[in-house]
């Protein structure tokens, strides 16, 4: 094996050619007793590291060789109001070079304060980035765009919240932290060359295809308006509310990235909110892709100065673009729910069969995983909602929109199964797992439930015993931030 293929970190640092102002070189704050709880062994070794790096640099205390941390700067709209921000309480110790050519960030979150802390101590405790280890690696599992997870340290620390509770840091592994927050910031705090910079930095690192069309920033906004678009749509299809949809978290790869305040739905409401900040339900399921649609018109009034010298020629060639959103999420959200009622070819009514199940969960209140995992496994007997005349009549209407189709009713239940997740990481078992692990030091719970959301398509036996709705309470099931 030579030097070169040799396993171990291959750390480079190309966003370090960007000018200066939109980074601030920055080592991680050493930390007391730096402990390994949860270590991402599949991921790492796609990444080409085959063995267990060192708890030193997964906890900031020394980097690998290669590594120039780096805090990165940012703007964002946050709740709809800019704002200044950039990497309060993490590092950027370079992109890793894997064996196969692609190239990852490795960030350290919750490493100590930087020039944009604002005021804040840096750290992070081990709940909520354990809760981030779990739900990346959920969604990376159902198939969905995502940033990951290597690997959880706890530090020996006590942090300071509402009460004292352990300290930890996140290793999260990216496509990039380019966000629509960056061009804000460029646009706002740079000049038109800097962010003409930071725009073939993106399209480099992840459209260069658009190099080759006569626009190439047209182009890479078009790109980015059809991964975001298809992103959202994937998270509306399997009930995923992101919880806090600002500016500065919707990445330009089209990557689910900063898992704060989100969670699963179960009982299917679209006004259904997590975040115990969005008093005004701005980030509700109903809301997502409009939000989304937002942020990217942000992203539209950044790129102007580089998509036309004439700002209203410019503004109207960006709106055209804009414009295709609704159009490609919708596509993406229809053909989603389509496979997932096991419709093969297209019809016309499609769409009204699809919002008529909708329409009966929402009044029924009924569980929106279950629904489908029913509908799937062709037991829909085990639903509340099974005797109800509405949903009596709406079944006999999918069974006989299935049987008008050419293809087997066997193909239609296969296409369902790959469609339908079995299992996801419902709130209440990601709380019991973190209680076990944060209260108890008990990491069993949270390994059970990991290995099961591995592969949330297989349907097997062992799946079965995640798939019980939480005990009713008066109280709604709430998230923060962490912060």
């Amino acid at each position: 094996m030579t030097q070169e293929n040799k396993p171990g970190w291959k750390l480079e640092q190309s966003y370090t050619q960007l000018p200066d102002l939109f980074y601030t070189r920055m080592e991680p704050t050493k930390v007391e007793a730096p402990k390994l709880v949860v270590f991402n062994k599949s991921l790492a070794e796609n990444l080409g590291l085959a063995n267990e790096p060192d708890i030193k640099v997964l906890a900031g205390n020394e980097w690998p060789e290669g590594s120039l941390p780096i805090a990165q700067a940012y703007a964002g709209h946050q709740f709809g109001n800019f704002t200044m921000l950039g990497d309060g309480r993490a590092v950027l110790l370079g992109e890793q070079v894997t064996p196969k050519g692609t190239r990852f960030d490795i960030q350290l979150k919750g490493s100590g304060p930087t020039p944009y802390s604002r005021a804040g101590d840096g750290r992070a405790t081990l709940g909520p980035m354990l809760r981030e280890y779990m739900i990346s690696e959920a969604m990376h599992g159902l198939g969905i765009p995502t940033n990951r997870s290597l690997a959880v340290a706890a530090t020996g620390e006590d942090v300071r919240r509402e009460t004292d509770q352990p300290g930890a840091v996140l290793t999260r592994v990216s496509e990039s932290h380019l966000r629509v927050g960056t061009f804000e910031y460029a646009v706002q705090w740079g000049t038109v060359e800097d962010l003409r910079l930071l725009a073939d930095y993106a399209i480099q690192r992840h459209y260069p295809e658009a190099l080759e069309d006569e626009n190439k920033y047209l182009s890479f906004y078009r790109k980015v308006v059809e991964r975001q678009a298809f992103l959202i749509a994937n998270w509306q299809l399997v009930g995923f509310i992101h919880g806090v949809m600002n500016t500065d978290n919707m990445t330009i790869s089209g990557q689910t990235i900063d898992y704060g305040p989100c969670a699963f739905m179960d009982v299917y409401d679209p006004k259904t909110v997590f975040s115990s900040i969005d008093h005004e339900g701005r980030y509700a399921y109903q809301n997502q892709p409009a939000i989304g649609q937002w942020n990217l018109a942000r992203l539209a009034e950044t790129l102007l100065p580089l998509i036309h010298h004439d700002q209203e020629q410019a503004v109207q060639i960006a709106q055209e673009v804009l414009s295709d959103y609704g159009k490609i999420y919708n596509r993406a959200w229809l053909n989603g729910m389509r496979a997932k009622l096991g419709m093969i070819t297209e019809e016309d009514q499609d769409k009204a069969l699809i919002e008529d199940l909708l329409e009966i969960m929402e009044t029924n209140g009924t569980d929106y995983t279950n629904t489908f995992r029913a509908l799937t496994l062709d037991q829909t007997e085990r639903l509340e909602m099974a005797g109800i005349t509405t949903f009596v009549n709406w079944h006999k209407q999918w069974k006989k929109r299935l049987e008008r189709q050419p293809q087997s009713e066997a193909e239609a239940f296969s296409l369902m199964k790959r469609s339908n997740p079995s299992v996801i990481p419902r709130n209440h078992l990601v709380e019991e797992a973190l209680e076990a692990a944060v209260e108890r030091k008990d990491f069993r719970v949270m390994e059970r439930l990991m290995e099961v959301l591995k592969d949330p398509y297989a349907y097997t036996q062992e799946q079965d015993l995640y798939t019980d709705l939480p005990d009713p309470t008066d109280r709604p099931y709430r998230t923060f931030c962490g912060t």
